[in-house]
């Protein structure tokens, strides 16, 4: 220990060139798991010939400062209130500092790879580079193997820990992939399979919006009236899409003819981005339930405000009996990467996701850096949508449900304690998680609506009067369910929305879908009528909604009193008057939402 506190101390004294090269000796372990998580086996080593996509995060050094902006810009009543931040501002808050810069890439030097083989983000936040699983083991001092996930049959290339070298260590946030397990589900619930038959009154209200949901009933349900936006000024709603799930334009178009001819007979219809090697097929046996459920919902609300979807490439699973040359990164790198190189006028306004994982498959160091590019988005005026997940508080596993083996709710941290499971993306504080509801006069709470409390981040000052007082009027939580749930942390959801018997086409085909991948798109098509309706009045878009959601925005919800949701084998929380972790504030009444802004 005393040899190397006189290292590390050299170190300190020598200018940053003029460092040693790095030894395996002078590495330390930057992350670790002590096992694979609930589901993961080791297969074999991974090849050395495999080639990985690395991501090398270094250290954002002025986060704070963005914080502090993005907090001023979101909050009503400060002076800085809708002054969201352009794309050079936020660079120059990120970027790293210079010492960083040069340190990492004399390390990589050192290990043979050229500057010129790097790629590097527009702050230089992030290099990116293709390594052979050999090369990216000598380069982090570890071993990749090929991990399997039972229930799914997927596998994975990664690794248990990772090293960096001492000095480095303050100067890269995260190297991946190599220690995320996370499998990126989407939120949906298909009904069975269920086909449903439409007649010649399919565009009408039905006599109860209980049994089918249409854009007509969410309309009715969320007090949108007539208003009708605007298809030019400047606002779009954007839709994030993975997995190779694919939005086809002839369900959609159909969909449209009879749900909200008007846009059909003006050839409205959802544009396509692809990222990074991702596709759009638009064969029909390949429509993708999830695609078609995100596209048709924000479409059938917003409009003729522009819908783009944005098709992220980099989806499991990888094959070993292939010998498949490239793995997947994870996609929220690559989704994240491209659209903060857009310019602030080719931003979406508001951003839907259906998609997300157990939060502790994430490791730390990864969902902190995720939830941190969200915090950019929400500076630069965008309002980030994520569902809140389908799990309840965990597996979905009610005290009376029979289990078909075994329950997911447990830590993966070795010690195999029992735990809610807390979903992430919706759990970073710098994004807006959606809950589900379903009936209608009054709306429930769906039973399968995610919700609880972070293991990872902690409870962001604009909630907590709203969960501390939850909490307290409901003290039998805090003591029945001791050691599954982190109080302290950020709570979610912050809203929800209808999430049952949505009604989509699907190859052609009228389907029934359902999950919190139904109610993201329904509040973020509500959010983008609320924009809309900021922005033709020569006001700024709503930005990051959590500050201005529980200050003054929850006026403009429907509390939302009825229902709970289970899992982890209890009756999980349930929903009550005020803000609560099963449906959050409740769902949105567009009229009275629009009267809270105006007078921003």
């Amino acid at each position: 220990m005393f040899a190397l506190l006189l290292l590390l101390a050299h170190f300190a004294l020598c200018s940053p060139l003029s460092r040693p090269h790095s030894t395996s000796a002078s590495y330390t372990v930057k992350e670790s798991l002590p096992a694979p998580p609930p589901g993961w086996a080791a297969y074999s080593r991974a090849p050395g010939n495999h080639q990985l996509k690395l991501k090398i995060g270094l250290t954002q050094a002025r986060f704070g400062e963005l914080e502090q902006a993005l907090w001023e810009v979101s909050t009503p009543g400060h002076e800085r209130y809708g002054m969201h931040l352009g794309k050079e501002e936020v660079e120059e808050l990120v970027k790293p500092l210079e010492d960083s810069l040069a340190l990492v890439d004399a390390w990589l030097e050192e290990h043979g790879i050229p500057l010129s083989a790097l790629s590097r983000s527009p702050a230089q936040d992030w290099v990116t580079l293709m390594l052979p699983v050999s090369a990216a083991e000598q380069l982090l001092n570890t071993e990749y193997h090929v991990f399997r996930h039972t229930p799914s049959g997927d596998y994975l290339v990664r690794a248990l820990q990772y090293s960096l070298p001492a000095h480095l260590h303050a100067h890269i946030d995260v190297i991946q992939p190599s220690t995320t397990f996370a499998r990126l589900q989407p939120k949906r619930r298909s009904l069975h399979g269920e086909r449903i038959s439409l007649g010649s009154s399919a565009a009408a209200i039905p006599t109860s919006c209980n049994s089918t949901i249409t854009p007509a009933c969410l309309k009715e349900i969320y007090n949108v009236g007539t208003y009708t936006p605007s298809a030019t000024s400047g606002n779009i709603l954007g839709i994030a899409g993975y997995l190779e799930e694919w939005a086809n334009i002839n369900d959609t178009n159909w969909f449209l003819q009879t749900f909200v001819p008007e846009a059909a007979a003006q050839g409205y219809m959802f544009s396509v981005e692809l990222i990074n090697n991702g596709t759009n097929s638009q064969n029909e046996s390949e429509a993708g339930g999830e695609a078609n459920l995100d596209v048709q919902t924000t479409a059938g609300l917003s409009y003729p405000i522009p819908n783009i979807y944005y098709s992220t490439g980099g989806s499991p699973p990888f094959t070993p009996d292939l010998n498949t040359p490239t793995d997947t990164n994870e996609p929220y790198a690559e989704f994240l990467a491209y659209i903060q190189g857009k310019t602030d006028a080719e931003l979406p306004r508001s951003l839907t996701t259906s998609y997300g994982d157990d939060e502790q498959t994430v490791p730390y160091s990864y969902a902190v850096r995720v939830c941190n590019e969200f915090a950019q988005l929400g500076a630069r005026g965008v309002s980030v949508m994520f569902s809140s997940g389908d799990g309840g508080v965990g597996d979905g596993l009610g005290p009376n449900d029979q289990a078909y083996g075994p329950t997911t709710c447990y830590t993966n941290d070795g010690k195999n304690t029992s735990t809610f499971l807390p979903g992430f993306p919706a759990s970073c504080p710098y994004v807006t998680a959606v809950g589900g509801t379903y009936r209608e006069g009054p709306e429930w709470a769906v039973p399968f609506s995610g919700g609880g409390f972070s293991k990872y981040f902690s409870q962001p000052s604009y909630q907590a009067l709203a969960v501390g007082t939850y909490l307290a009027q409901n003290p039998a939580y805090v003591s029945m369910y001791e050691g599954l749930f982190n109080p302290f942390g950020r709570a979610y959801p912050d809203v929800s929305a209808q999430s049952n018997n949505f009604t989509v086409n699907l190859g052609g085909e009228w389907v029934l879908e359902a999950g919190t991948s139904a109610s993201c798109p329904t509040f973020t098509g509500i959010i983008s009528l609320v924009n809309d309706h900021l922005i033709t009045n020569g006001r700024p878009a709503l930005g990051f909604l959590n500050p201005w959601l529980y200050a003054e925005g929850h006026y403009g919800f429907n509390d939302i009193t009825i229902g709970n949701n289970p899992g982890c084998y209890t009756n999980g929380f349930n929903a009550t008057v005020g803000w609560d972790p099963v449906t959050g504030w409740g769902t949105p009444d567009f009229g009275k939402i629009a009267q809270i802004v105006w007078p921003y």
